[in-house]
């Protein structure tokens, strides 16, 4: 997405109200929640975009934040919040943040754009940067019939499923302890809205060139009920077999290289 500027303006405006960011810090603070008993933590956000993530952190208590983009647009986004952070590719935090480890290691949306073999590089330097009980969670879109003018707008290259995200992460030496697709309430209309915006593509309706990404804030009462039924699918559901993302938590393995 690096390029479109357009796009991280829009998701500056709504990221703190939209139902779907919400519901994804949601489900990263539950995560934590469950996994520690302190806020004293030390969080990087890979590719950290306009800085939503770390802001939501930041409002719940974490004091000790990081985080890194390739876009300079995300960057200059992020620090209007007031945020400290670093410009950079994934595959170059080896040389980001030099001697510093974390507690926690986060990345939503953002290996969409890599190869297998630079994923499981990420997530071995992830590894080799957490600090002992450390996690790594990351959230990305899933599955393919979810496809539509979004991952057209925002460059998309993949979507993936469950076992593949456990595949990758295997392969670097962790362990999923939480794997889930969400949204599964929403997930008959957003599949019914992706794919009439195929065809679309397809007949040539809908010009690549002109489409734009899913990140607009519907009408309010929308936005309650969608975030409302988010929640309660958190509450109550740990482990969704079907949604058009999937959110991972993932450990290393105590006997990985």
């Amino acid at each position: 997405m690096i390029g479109r500027s357009i796009e991280y303006e829009k998701m500056f405006a709504v990221e703190r109200d939209l139902w779907w960011y919400r519901s994804l810090h949601g489900r990263v603070l539950d995560a934590l929640n469950a996994t520690f008993s302190t806020k004293n933590l030390r969080i990087l956000d890979a590719g950290c975009g306009t800085g939503g993530m770390l802001e939501r952190l930041r409002e719940a208590g974490y004091p000790n934040l990081r985080g890194f983009d390739a876009s300079s647009d995300a960057v200059a986004f992020t620090r209007q919040r007031g945020f400290a952070l670093e410009t950079g590719t994934l595959q170059d935090l080896p040389g980001l943040f030099p001697g510093e480890r974390f507690d926690v290691v986060i990345c939503n949306d953002v290996i969409t754009y890599l190869a297998d073999e630079e994923i499981v590089a990420f997530f071995r330097e992830v590894r080799q940067r957490l600090l002992p009980g450390g996690v790594f969670i990351t959230n990305n879109c899933a599955l393919g019939v979810f496809y539509g003018a979004h991952d057209v707008a925002v460059d998309s290259l993949r979507r993936f499923s469950r076992p593949e995200l456990r595949r990758l992460g295997a392969a670097a030496g962790f362990r999923a302890t939480l794997a889930t697709y969400w949204s599964l309430v929403l997930s008959p209309l957003i599949l019914a809205v992706r794919s009439a915006q195929r065809f679309s593509l397809r007949r040539g309706w809908l010009k690549p060139e002109a489409v734009t990404s899913d990140v607009v804030l519907p009408a309010a009462p929308l936005n309650a009920a969608f975030t409302w039924l988010n929640r309660l699918e958190r509450r109550w559901l740990r482990s969704a077999p079907f949604g058009s993302s999937v959110f991972v938590v993932f450990s290393p393995e105590t006997d990985a290289d």
